[in-house]
Formats: C-alpha cells, sequence, structure tokens
C-alpha cells in the first residue's frame, strides 16, 4: 500500500500569541507622515504596499497626536483621534484613545491594566 505524505496547509491556524499590535494606513498625504513618524519609535515596524501603509509594533506603541500634527506642519491639536481614525483602515490589537494619543496594546491583559479594568470574573 503507497502511503502519501501531504504537505502543510499554509492556511493552518496558530493559536500562539504574536505579541503584535499594529493598523493600516491609506497610502497619502497623511498616511506617508503618519508612518515617518511612526518608523522612529522603538519596536516599530512601517511596511510600505502600492495602497497602503502597514505599521506594526511589539507589545505597545503611542501615536502621538502633536508629534504628528508638527511633522504635517500643522499647529498642535490638528492631528487628533478624528484624523487619525480617518487615515486608518483597520487595525489589530486594543486601541486606547486619549485626548493627547492613541495607544495600541497587543495583549487586552496590559490594555485593561493600563486603564484600570479588572479582568477577573466577579459573581453577584
Amino acid at each position: 500500500m503507497t502511503q502519501f505524505k501531504l504537505s502543510e496547509s499554509p492556511f493552518k491556524s496558530d493559536n500562539t500569541a504574536s505579541n503584535m499590535c499594529g493598523f493600516t494606513l491609506m497610502n497619502n498625504q497623511v498616511g506617508v507622515v503618519v508612518a515617518e513618524v511612526m518608523k522612529t519609535k522603538p519596536n516599530v515596524r512601517v511596511t510600505p504596499l502600492p495602497s497602503m501603509i502597514r505599521v506594526d509594533a511589539l507589545n505597545r506603541m503611542d501615536v502621538v497626536y502633536d508629534e504628528i500634527s508638527e511633522a504635517l506642519g500643522e499647529e498642535p491639536g490638528f492631528f487628533d483621534a478624528a484624523e487619525f481614525e480617518e487615515s486608518m483602515s483597520t487595525h489589530y490589537g486594543r486601541m486606547i484613545h486619549e485626548d493627547d494619543r492613541t495607544i495600541m496594546f497587543a495583549n487586552p491583559e496590559d490594555a485593561a491594566d493600563y486603564i484600570g479594568f479588572d479582568l477577573t470574573a466577579g459573581s453577584r
């Protein structure tokens, strides 16, 4: 009897935590500037693609609005959560919007700890 060996599927699932978070930007004037600012940060990798820009980070990344406003040549306060969400098409990880920044966390436990949320189930 002949035994056939099947090749490993390229579509297999992997439940291992990646410790990564990130977002995808439109590849336009604002998206390019946001990517330029973000690639100066530690543990951040920027990948330009034809119609979008991937921004990925290990564990956590902060998108500081005034840093981006300055890089755009605008007054502080120009770039905000609304501007960021207009440029961003998708994200992965846990996102927390604050007045001056958006913080991305890879692990939900880290995000919960940051905002003081208790993840343990309690009884009533």
